[in-house]
């Protein structure tokens, strides 16, 4: 009889003995009992004879995880403070019965790097991690290409990582054009059958290149040669639920697990990457259009000089985008006698309005009701909204420019692959005019004619409490920016009341950088490193307590700093009261220790922390 400890797939148990009649190899994907359902679990150790009873090995699959996957799965558990089974939950097993194609299909290659490109490439290939530090449209992409050819000729494959939001229908096709079948799209936005095409073609090794989102990283992928993390500063590689890893720092470990380079990419790199790699810089771009900044100092609100400039682009033939940080109509509604915000009855926060659903919406639990006549508090038909949202910035445009087509681009309108790639192509055919959109409307989407930015909101991406709200408001600024002017000059209209500190940094983000660099250190990363420890309940009184017992255990430890501990700044969610302790430390691995040793069974942990809200 053979004894092994087991790690059940997506459990928070520790690994469990059970015993098989055959020899089992380690990381084998196999079925066991647990609690009488039958689940998928991983062996990671062969064991003695337990003195207990022990249940038997039911099936022994075909699919196993390599050994790297297992150093991966424990490295996630350990750094991010989770089970291993919820670790392997992540990955995607390899399949025994799958033969290998190897054979090296590469094309003659189109792709012709300029001087600078070419200096860039040479620095990439010296450096184990690099940052490619490059202007919108100074060829970045032709970089990476480059590199996946020579990574194909060494009968490797890469990984070519971008956030979901920037798996764009224009950067699928130029990939394909490009490399055929030896390139696949990995995303969220899949059906279950063209996943299990794109498997398959990982499994037998016709795929070469696999882009796609932070999941892409857990594939069964043999012969990896390089990973690839384009628009490295995007939140979302950080996943909001457990285990909290961040994707891009994932990447920069498992070059180290693999030995394989690493390339993190961005117009507007993070503070952390760029003070911990070696990067080179790609100034300006195959563009050769200028763009002229407008700065209005009002409220968020439609203006007659952000009218005006939209009804000239639009008699001069041209295009424009219209970039705002909130959906909706509008972002609260407020009683004007009495002051009271319609706040969502399970989250502490006011309601946006959906004036199309008649409804007031949460958009942290989607909890709905209809736009109310009068206020609750006070019975006054005052009733006012503020902080405009992208369907009433649609629903007004549309009001003062009648016979322009205008078209509504966030995450309430495009909700499938198809539904962006109809959005775009609609766009660039000239069926639309004038686009009006959240982040999505920055993330790597090529328009030919746009000659209008108009950005909104930057006032309130700015007075956010993050220690990176100016990193954050900047680069978002410069990425909607960077959409406008790719076939002739073009006008960027800001609203804002900072113009200074966007005037001097909106065109030298290398010294917004440098000048950054002050305020973070010794107190923020990249110089020191963060946790934070949620604690949500529906009882609030009890989530309180569970938290002050771990901060009066945590505060015994000398090698951390208990920053605050407190109620979120978004108190309730989904009817759970949330407190948190932020914790500060020169190691992480200080804070690891004190967190394990200090940690209930409450306690949710989130170790680099990226959400302060």
């Amino acid at each position: 009889m053979y004894y092994y400890k087991i790690s059940i797939i997506g459990s928070v148990l520790e690994p469990l003995t059970y015993h098989s009649e055959e020899k089992i190899s380690l990381y084998s994907q196999v079925t066991v009992l647990l609690n009488n359902k039958e689940k998928n679990g991983v062996v990671v150790e062969e064991t003695s004879e337990p003195d207990f009873k022990t249940l038997k090995v039911l099936d022994i699959s075909t699919h196993y995880y390599s050994k790297k996957q297992y150093e991966l799965a424990k490295f996630i558990a350990g750094y991010y403070i989770c089970a291993l089974g919820e670790a392997f939950a992540l990955m995607l097993p390899f399949e025994d019965s799958k033969t290998v194609d190897n054979e090296n299909k590469s094309t003659p290659s189109s792709i012709t790097l300029s001087q600078r490109q070419n200096e860039a490439l040479k620095f990439l290939h010296k450096h184990e991690v690099s940052l490619l530090f490059g202007d919108t449209g100074s060829g970045k992409t032709e970089i990476y290409m480059k590199y996946f050819e020579e990574i194909i000729s060494q009968d490797k494959r890469a990984i070519f990582l971008m956030p979901e939001i920037s798996l764009t229908p224009q950067m699928s096709k130029r990939l394909e054009e490009h490399f055929g079948e030896q390139f696949i799209m990995w995303h969220s936005k899949l059906t279950p059958k063209q996943k299990k095409e794109a498997l398959e073609k990982i499994y037998d090794g016709r795929a070469k290149i696999i882009a796609g989102a932070r999941s892409s990283l857990f594939l069964p992928i043999k012969d990896l040669g390089l990973i690839v993390v384009d628009e490295e500063h995007d939140d979302s590689y950080k996943s909001s639920s457990r285990p909290r890893y961040n994707a891009r720092d994932l990447a920069v470990y498992m070059g180290k697990l693999y030995n394989i380079p690493v390339v993190l990419g961005s117009a507007t790199p993070s503070l952390n990457s760029y003070v911990k790699y070696p990067h080179i810089r790609l100034k300006g771009g195959h563009f050769r259009a200028k763009r002229e900044f407008i700065y209005e100092a009002k409220e968020e609100s439609l203006t007659p000089l952000i009218f005006y400039h939209l009804k000239n682009t639009i008699k001069q033939e041209k295009q424009a985008i219209v970039f705002l940080p909130t959906r909706a109509n509008f972002k609260y509604l407020v009683c004007k006698d009495c002051g009271a915000t319609y706040k969502c009855p399970y989250c502490s926060v006011g309601m946006s309005i959906h004036q199309k659903a008649n409804a007031i919406k949460c958009h942290y639990c989607n909890y709905m009701q209809a736009i109310p006549k009068v206020c609750a508090e006070c019975g006054s038909d005052h009733l006012s909204s503020s902080r405009i949202g992208t369907a009433e910035a649609l629903k007004e445009i549309e009001e003062e420019m009648q016979d322009v087509k205008v078209e509504q681009f966030d995450r309430d309108t495009i909700t499938t692959a198809n539904k962006l790639k109809k959005a775009l192509k609609r766009f660039n055919d000239r069926e639309v005019d004038i686009l009006v959109g959240t982040q999505m409307l920055s993330k790597g989407h090529d328009y030919h004619d746009v000659e209008l930015a108009v950005i909104l909101g930057v006032d309130n991406m700015l007075s956010i409490a993050d220690y990176r709200a100016r990193e954050k408001a900047l680069s978002s600024l410069i990425q909607v920016a960077g959409r406008s002017g790719r076939a002739s000059d073009a006008k960027v209209l800001v609203q804002t009341f900072n113009e200074e500190f966007i005037k001097a940094y909106i065109e030298n983000y290398e010294e917004f950088l440098e000048y950054e660099k002050m305020f973070r250190e010794g107190l923020y990363p990249p110089y020191k490193k963060l946790c934070r420890v949620l604690f949500a309940d529906k009882n609030g009184l009890k989530a309180q307590e569970k938290m002050r017992e771990m901060e009066e255990c945590l505060k015994k430890f000398d090698t951390i700093e208990v920053v605050g501990a407190k109620k979120c700044a978004v108190e309730k969610v989904a009817n759970k009261y949330r407190f948190e302790i932020l914790l500060r430390s020169d190691k992480a691995t200080d804070l690891i220790k004190a967190v394990k040793s200090c940690k209930n069974s409450m306690a949710e942990i989130d170790m680099d922390p990226i959400d302060f809200a």
